[in-house]
């Protein structure tokens, strides 16, 4: 339980760390946060002596083609995620993870074809209408929270598919794309519009620091997922959002109007009702698995 926790509040924290890391602009943050990460995890492959593995995965076309997918959905959810935080919409990007459990759902039914259990399209009914709630408040999409609830869910459908290590996964993720965002800030030097180098070492430091935040709270979830059942990680993946929506509404004082006040109690209703469906579910289907040994 202890490694859960640790890795939620990481991410649930993970707001006050990003503004910190200007004037590098989003963009920069992304990049760098490719950049570093591979060289983190390059570093725990080769300690781990997992290379062969690695370099296996690179010659299976299938595995490559579901990777090049996952990690263009992952700069999605990171870029998404970056621009949030930075940008004033901390609440708004806890809405997209608190939402993402249903979007999750939909995800099986149009792509997996999976049928719903009648609680289960209750609780996506209600998140959509919460999500027409605040659309009407914003005046806009919570584009920031759609973003960041879609492109996580389709990153998770393609990590399933691929069935890889965290760091496996991660490495050869961040490889894909490792080009591009070197390319991206050795062009934004040639511009004089980078920031790293060029704002001091702490800077320097915090950016460098992009590839340890993100591996960190990967290696506690990998170690909670082996020790801790699915019911109880499906309870502790909203530690994060929650500690993300306090923290932009008591640290970053983010408006809360009545209207989103409304839209947030029914994404939290949606979610009490998928969670407690989920557990019932889960309960039966172990009930009925042990009768059925017992016979």
């Amino acid at each position: 339980m202890t490694f859960g926790v640790a890795a939620y509040l990481c991410w649930g924290f993970f707001p006050l760390y990003w503004p910190l890391l200007e004037p590098a602009g989003s963009l920069e943050i992304l990049a760098h946060r490719f950049v570093w990460s591979m060289v983190f995890v390059l570093v725990a492959i080769t300690a781990m002596g997992k290379w062969r593995t690695f370099l296996a995965i690179a010659r299976d076309r299938r595995l490559m083609l579901i990777l090049a997918a996952a990690s263009v959905t992952i700069a999605l959810n990171w870029g998404g995620f970056i621009y949030g935080v930075t940008n004033g919409h901390v609440i708004e990007t806890s809405l997209g993870y608190f939402i993402n459990p249903l979007v999750t759902v939909l995800l099986a039914v149009f792509v997996l074809k999976e049928t719903l259990r009648p609680a289960q399209w209750a609780a996506v009914a209600i998140g959509i209408i919460a999500v027409v709630v605040l659309t009407v408040d914003y005046g806009r999409l919570p584009w920031v929270a759609l973003l960041v609830a879609f492109s996580f869910a389709a990153y998770g459908f393609l990590k399933k598919k691929a069935d890889l290590g965290a760091f496996e996964g991660l490495g050869m993720e961040t490889a894909i794309l490792f080009p591009v965002a070197l390319a991206f800030l050795v062009t934004l030097q040639a511009r004089g519009e980078l920031a790293f180098g060029h704002e001091g070492p702490g800077n320097v430091t915090l950016l460098v620091g992009t590839g340890v935040v993100t591996a960190i709270p990967l290696l506690l979830f990998g170690a909670a997922a082996t020790r801790l059942s699915l019911t109880t990680i499906g309870i502790l993946q909203y530690l994060g959002p929650i500690i993300q929506f306090i923290t932009g509404l008591t640290i970053f004082h983010e408006d809360m109007t009545t209207a989103r006040w409304v839209g947030f109690v029914l994404v939290w209703i949606a979610l009490v009702v998928f969670t407690v469906d989920a557990m019932t579910s889960r309960r039966r289907l172990l009930r009925e698995t042990a009768e059925a040994c017992a016979i």
